[in-house]
């Protein structure tokens, strides 16, 4: 499997059957991008489904240039309703239980509004919860990233930014 400039991932005619071998359910992948010498018609044959891959897309240069793209994608985060509606500064308040935690949490949010990041703290709420309800672990945290007190009360990271004194403008500059 390879990514196109914008990212997106662009499967070729293996991955494709390996998908389909391993037990894959196609409606699963709508929209997905294959590699433009696939010939899409040759593994719907093979596979005799064609219903399923009606969504598949081949692989085409876009006229938006990265930027425009990734502007673009941050508009449409692919998560659950619930997710997108979530007040997320009043859940990350309500994780504080003391008032310098208050404090810093509010005024951290502030620059992530500041920052229209809101949709990406649900997303990151989102992938938090499913990583957690499937038991996959990841990292204790790394980079500027562990300076964000937000990311530590929603679990994204392991390490107290308050506890070592890290100021979250290294984050969010």
């Amino acid at each position: 499997m390879k990514t196109n400039a914008y990212s997106q991932m662009i499967f070729s005619d293996t991955d494709l059957v390996d998908l389909l071998m391993q037990g894959n359910n196609i409606n699963e992948y709508q929209n997905m991008l294959v590699d433009s010498t696939v010939d899409i018609k040759r593994i719907v044959d093979l596979i005799q489904d064609a219903d399923s891959i009606s969504t598949w897309q081949q692989e085409t240069e876009s006229s938006l240039t990265v930027e425009e793209f990734d502007k673009q994608q941050q508009s449409s985060w692919k998560m659950p309703d619930q997710y997108k509606q979530l007040d997320i500064a009043e859940h990350v308040l309500s994780l504080c239980t003391t008032s310098d935690q208050l404090q810093r949490a509010g005024h951290e949010l502030f620059l992530y509004q500041e920052k229209n990041l809101f949709d990406l703290l649900r997303y990151l709420k989102y992938l938090v919860d499913v990583m957690t309800e499937n038991s996959i672990i990841w990292g204790v945290g790394r980079g500027s990233s562990v300076a964000s007190y937000v990311l530590y009360l929603l679990k994204v990271h392991r390490v107290d930014s308050m506890y070592y004194g890290l100021e979250p403008e290294e984050f969010l500059r």
